[in-house]
């Protein structure tokens, strides 16, 4: 399969008080055509950052990309003008943002806000992007599309305004599908539909997706790879199969373990110690895991971990692994 997107050593950052603090810092993976890439971690890990680095859509002013390389078949897009990306956001990569309330604008119908995005990355008539919007309605499963076509977003139930930003976002049918959160919020019902919806549209159009979460059941559901990330670096990148089955990295480990099992009982649920870092805080040296890792060494606060192969398709950034480390004699 041919690459769709490599990211190479991205770093992006955000100006408080005049001094740049990294959200994401150093993180390299690649999108194959038709794959779907997990990324999985707390709150603050620098998930969502990273996807609208991809994007280019960092408030301005506020964030930016400091330093690495964002290639979309081939071709670098980090540095492009927003005439250029807005010609490739929406025809080419598209995205489903986290919220669907308040990603639709409340004063347009669900309707005009879906034609918008073929009006301006097609040559279809009113009439024809009309048909098209409602055909996208049908597509994602939602009833009386001809009607809802009409109606505004405040009409619609949290689970319903979701398919229609998928619905947007699959509009022009783009070649990587961005998906920020897409079940968050949802009942289990819905977002069973939701992912069994977007597992047949990627299927269906060959597409690639990017999925975030922090829901691991989502990753078993809809993953081939997937990236742990904690603190704004990825800590551990490995098949969906031997995440579940193999976790090396100490955080993989604990997120896997707060999963409730209902083959096992447990009087409390396991839960991880401490809180994910502000972007202030964030510790220069060492493993920024290291205050709430059990299996911390004195080592762990003086050398940064390397991500590093401990086996086929397995990177691991751990100190507790032969080649993490800059120094010899730790493994």
């Amino acid at each position: 399969m041919s690459l769709m997107l490599e990211v190479k050593n991205l770093k992006t950052g955000f100006d408080i008080d005049g001094k740049i603090y990294h959200a994401v810092d150093d993180v390299s993976f690649s999108v194959k055509s038709g794959q779907i890439i997990g990324i999985v971690g707390e709150s603050g890990c620098g998930k969502s950052v990273m996807s609208l680095s991809i994007m280019q859509l960092l408030p301005k002013g506020i964030g930016k990309i400091t330093s690495g390389e964002i290639r979309f078949h081939g071709k670098n897009i980090e540095h492009q003008t927003n005439d250029e990306m807005n010609k490739i956001r929406g025809k080419d990569i598209s995205m489903i943002f986290q919220e669907p309330m308040t990603s639709l604008n409340p004063v347009f119908t669900i309707g005009s806000q879906i034609e918008e995005i073929m009006l301006n990355h097609s040559k279809m008539s009113k009439a024809e992007v009309r048909s098209k919007a409602i055909d996208l309605l049908k597509q994602v499963g939602i009833p009386r599309a001809e009607k809802i076509v009409d109606e505004y977003p405040h009409q619609l139930s949290g689970g319903m305004r979701q398919r229609v930003m998928i619905a947007i976002a699959i509009a022009c049918q783009p070649r990587l599908l961005i998906a920020d959160e897409p079940t968050t919020a949802l009942d289990v019902t819905v977002q069973a539909q939701i992912l069994e919806l977007l597992k047949s549209i990627q299927e269906k159009n060959k597409m690639s997706i990017v999925l975030i979460t922090h829901d691991l059941g989502v990753v078993a559901e809809m993953c081939d790879e997937v990236i742990i990330m904690y603190a704004g670096k990825i800590v551990e990148r490995t098949n969906v199969d031997t995440l579940f089955y193999d976790p090396k990295h100490p955080y993989t480990k604990l997120l896997m373990a707060s999963i409730p099992r209902i083959d096992v009982e447990v009087n409390e649920l396991s839960t991880i110690k401490g809180i994910v870092p502000s972007l202030k805080n964030m510790p220069q040296v060492g493993c920024r895991f290291v205050d709430r890792c059990p299996s911390a060494m004195s080592e762990c606060s003086k050398i940064t971990p390397q991500l590093a192969f401990i086996g086929d398709q397995h990177e691991v950034s751990c100190l507790l692994y032969e080649g993490c480390s800059t120094r010899k004699g730790v493994s």
